[in-house]
């Protein structure tokens, strides 16, 4: 493999290390922000139990959008290791490949790593509210 190609598939690796990073910040962020309200507001939540979801589904969301980016730039890695030495621009942009169906922000929402960490979390929520009201 030549230079250039070893270059851009570097380039491409660090932005998918960096969306692998903020999506592993945001899990840990969406736990901290709940567990703060739950132990702020303790038994002053009453029927405004609501507001204690709205983190959750933000944080979800912000979540699958960095998963959909990472998917998408693993999509352009392995388009990059298909090309020829002489092919290589250093293109960076994944707008050709966000609208597979694996890199679609819906999928990503539900996607088995989403699923397993955001539904538990809103379950364990729901069960807390519904012990202390």
């Amino acid at each position: 493999m030549e230079e250039p190609k070893m270059r851009h598939l570097e380039m491409i690796q660090e932005v998918i290390s960096r969306m692998a990073n903020n999506s592993f910040a945001l899990k840990g962020w969406t736990v901290t922000l709940v567990a703060g309200i739950f132990t702020l507001s303790g038994e002053a939540i009453g029927t405004n139990f609501w507001f204690l979801f709205i983190p959750i589904i933000v944080f979800w969301g912000l979540d699958a959008f960095y998963l959909s980016k990472e998917r998408s730039y693993r999509t352009l890695y392995k388009h990059v290791t298909g090309l020829n030495p002489n092919q290589i621009d250093f293109n960076m942009d994944t707008r050709a490949f966000s609208d597979l169906k694996n890199n679609k922000l819906w999928n990503c929402l539900i996607s088995p790593t989403e699923l397993l960490f955001y539904l538990p979390l809103s379950a364990l929520s729901g069960v807390i509210i519904f012990i202390i009201t």
